[in-house]
């Protein structure tokens, strides 16, 4: 986009303009960066919603009872879901004590070859088109702070962001993701078991709440994959769909053999 272009985009929205101001950008800059736990939910939310109504179509299909549906949906809930949080947590924990490790060889390599350390840093910048007197100043600049030295290595070299999710949080938001939205297959079978005749068909109930479910998810979803959201919606329908279908079949096809 060219300058011009770009000068009248922000003139065309004040509130872009608002939020550039020096005084606005110094607060942006001043706050830690926030770390997003939106994966971790729409993800387990997505699992939660598959597998449940998974096996809520295979329970149909092999036309079991209400309670049997209930058994093993609920089962499946917070056995699967737990299973994924410490899956998560495992995951999380590992990127982090990596994340550390390199820290930690950064740190030694600055200790022990400073010179050698501080050429990374010039060759790094000199890629980002620096050269002579700016790009020396550049090097001084970030050399001459330890933290600020390990912190650019850590970013340029390495290639990790300024986020680092907390294990028990992502494992946290994966779980009730999971069981929040794997419930609503559910929903109608509790509903009609508890009061028994009140629901005329719980699976097809119960096939809706789903597949609003997974577009709903769907396009959350798109804000982590920079997807369009109806694109995304409609992706998640048709995978979750599409294990819901085979789950029924193989119910017949059991329901056939028993």
């Amino acid at each position: 986009m060219s300058r011009a272009r770009t000068g009248r985009a922000a003139q065309a929205d004040p509130e872009l303009r608002r939020q550039h101001t020096r005084d606005a950008i110094g607060l942006r800059l001043a706050r830690p960066p926030a770390t997003s736990y939106l994966r971790d939910f729409i993800y387990g939310a997505i699992d939660g919603a598959v597998t449940t109504f998974a096996i809520v179509a295979g329970a149909a299909g092999a036309n079991l009872s209400d309670a049997v549906v209930v058994i093993l949906g609920f089962a499946n809930l917070f056995a699967d879901g737990l299973s994924m949080a410490v899956s998560n947590y495992l995951g999380t924990r590992a990127e982090s004590q990596q994340r550390e490790l390199a820290r930690r060889e950064e740190e030694r390599h600055v200790a022990l070859i400073p010179e050698g350390e501080r050429e990374e840093v010039r060759q790094l910048f000199a890629a980002k088109g620096f050269a002579g007197a700016d790009l020396d100043r550049v090097v001084e600049v970030i050399t001459e702070d330890r933290d600020r030295w390990i912190d650019t290595m850590m970013t340029e070299e390495l290639g990790y962001g300024n986020e680092s999710q907390h294990p028990l949080r992502a494992a946290a938001s994966t779980f009730a993701a999971f069981v929040a939205v794997g419930f609503l297959p559910l929903i109608v079978y509790v509903i009609d078991l508890a009061t028994p005749g009140s629901v005329a068909n719980p699976f097809a109930w119960s096939a809706v709440l789903t597949a609003v479910a997974f577009l709903v998810v769907g396009a959350l979803k798109a804000r982590v994959v920079e997807q369009t959201w109806w694109r995304s919606a409609l992706e998640t329908l048709a995978i979750g769909g599409a294990a819901a279908a085979i789950a029924f079949l193989v119910g017949v096809a059991l329901e056939g053999v028993g």
